[in-house]
């Protein structure tokens, strides 16, 4: 923000706390950026400055850049009750109001994701329907409700939900949800999971009222409600018969988990869900990008440490396990890997890889310095744990894989390492170092998927999205899979993908001249 904002956004706050404004006095030089208010008798300070060179605060830089302030907020002496209520809101809202993305930020992020762009056309179907979105608070979730208010959403109809995880610009997404229009709040996985202490349980319970709320409300005024959700927000029953009072009139399911959460809640399912997890896009295409993002946040998280020629091993080779291990190889690594699925097994022995059908026969056999989890299960139980070599590392990609340590048993020790994980001394005396906070890896502090690289994805699920609001009817309750495909199929989604970024001889257009005119072609 400029120094200009911090001014108007003070102001705000005082017009709405019934302060009259002409309170507020400029000291020092005009336009400097100092001034002073007297709060119930109090003087406070209010002095910003503008901050040299900082770093983007998004993932392309923005040229210019981001104009970047300090703001320092400063009492002469203890606050009454009251001003201290008006001093904190005066902190809370400049703080907010510098998280938000500028609109120049936004303009980079919408470019970052022109298939979107290209499929974010006006539906008339979606105009009558409110949304739930769930999922990681990352730039390419604000390119997406972007696109979704284009096709037909009103923004104060959209309610985003974060998953709990450290992203980087997790603030930023939120403060600029909320400055949107949108309702923000978060709907913790580990509440989802069982994993829950008290505390986070009671703060679930809070925002499942306000969900509840929010569907009472769009019912109310006519609209439906449409959930976008990256696992477990349906497996409490919005959409199934007789586990909540407040349903949900259709839904997009993103992720296996949540697929199998699905299944396996109370309740017959009694609306049509879209199952994006399986489509044909999410599979040939998105896995590849998160396997991507998932090696280079470790790469990134560990840049002292060789893997050129040292032994991993990586437990689960599944849709995307088979993938980090591709990466992995081509980076020199040499790789083991076990699976109970004998088909998985199969698959990965035939393309080179030592394998193994349990962790301990693995740990017998090889010293990694680092172990892999993909698999979304348990991927060490505690009689395997003692077999890990002392100061190995372990990175898990689905929350679950590495939950026997992040949930603590007795005998554990832990020891925080700030921006890397939690090195745990066993019973046995042994270190581990868990990498991040004991969820997916690639979402700890930082973005995890390229915008580019996400589009085509947030670009079939707007497609879906369109699907769905247009024949909720038709297509009744329960999961559907082949109608996914079908429509991204139609819509020549795959084609689009392919001439945006992948085919040989395409460039962009150049930038148009100085002058106004269109650059010459040949």
């Amino acid at each position: 923000m400029a120094t200009a904002d911090v001014l108007d956004t003070v102001l705000s706050v005082l017009r709405g706390e019934g302060i009259p404004v002409d309170e507020l006095h400029e000291t020092g030089k005009p336009g400097n950026g100092e001034y002073r208010i007297v709060l119930d008798s109090t003087p406070v300070r209010i002095r910003s400055r503008a901050v040299a060179d900082a770093a983007p605060g998004t993932l392309e830089a923005v040229d210019p850049p981001t104009a970047r302030t300090q703001v320092l907020f400063a009492a002469a002496g203890a606050l009454s009750e009251k001003a201290e209520v008006v001093f904190d809101r005066l902190v809370r809202a400049v703080r907010l109001r510098g998280q938000c993305y500028t609109s120049a930020e936004i303009d980079t992020i919408v470019r970052g994701m022109p298939l979107v762009d290209r499929y974010a056309t006006p539906e008339p179907a979606l105009r009558d329907w409110a949304l739930i979105f769930r999922d990681h608070y990352v730039e390419n979730s604000v390119g997406f409700l972007l696109g979704i208010e284009r096709v037909g959403i009103d923004p104060k109809w959209i309610f985003a939900l974060s998953k709990g995880d450290r992203t980087l610009h997790r603030d930023r997404v939120h403060a600029w949800f909320l400055h949107r229009g949108y309702r923000s709040d978060i709907l913790d996985n580990s509440v989802i999971n069982g994993s829950a202490d008290t505390a986070e349980r009671a703060y679930a319970l809070a925002v499942n009222e306000q969900v509840d709320q929010f569907i009472r409300e769009a019912h109310a005024s006519g609209r439906k409600v449409l959930v976008i959700d990256d696992g477990g927000l349906l497996a409490q029953g919005y959409g199934a018969d007789g586990v909540l009072d407040e349903r949900i009139d259709g839904a997009l399911e993103l992720t296996v988990s949540g697929l199998k959460r699905i299944v396996n809640a109370p309740g017959e399912l009694t609306v049509p869900v879209l199952n994006m997890a399986r489509s044909r896009l999410k599979t040939m295409l998105g896995y590849h990008e998160i396997a991507d993002s998932c090696v280079r946040r470790l790469r990134a998280i560990l840049p002292g440490e060789k893997f050129l020629g040292r032994h991993v091993l990586l437990i689960g080779f599944g849709t995307l396990g088979a993938r980090v291990a591709h990466y992995l190889r081509s980076q020199g690594v040499r790789v083991a890997v076990v699976d109970t699925d004998m088909l998985a097994l199969i698959a990965a022995a035939e393309h080179g890889y030592e394998t193994y059908t349990s962790a301990a026969e693995a740990l017998r056999a090889h010293s990694p310095f680092l172990v892999i989890g993909n698999t979304g299960e348990l991927a060490l139980t505690e009689e395997e744990l003692p077999l890990l070599p002392d100061g190995v590392y372990l990175a898990g990609f689905a929350t679950k894989d590495f939950s026997l340590l992040s949930e603590g048993f007795e005998g554990l020790r832990s020891t925080e390492i700030p921006h890397v994980g939690v090195r745990y001394t066993l019973p046995t005396g042994t270190t581990a170092t868990l990498l991040g906070d004991g969820r997916s890896l690639n979402l700890f502090e930082y973005e995890g998927i390229a915008n580019r690289g996400y589009d085509a994805y947030r670009a079939g699920t707007l497609i879906a999205a369109r699907l769905l609001c247009r024949e909720a009817g038709r297509l009744g309750p329960g999961l559907h899979l082949e109608p996914v495909d079908h429509a991204i199929d139609e819509a020549g989604l795959f084609a689009a993908y392919y001439e945006q970024y992948l085919a040989s001889g395409s460039r962009r257009p150049a930038a148009p001249a100085q002058d106004g005119t269109a650059p010459e072609t040949r």
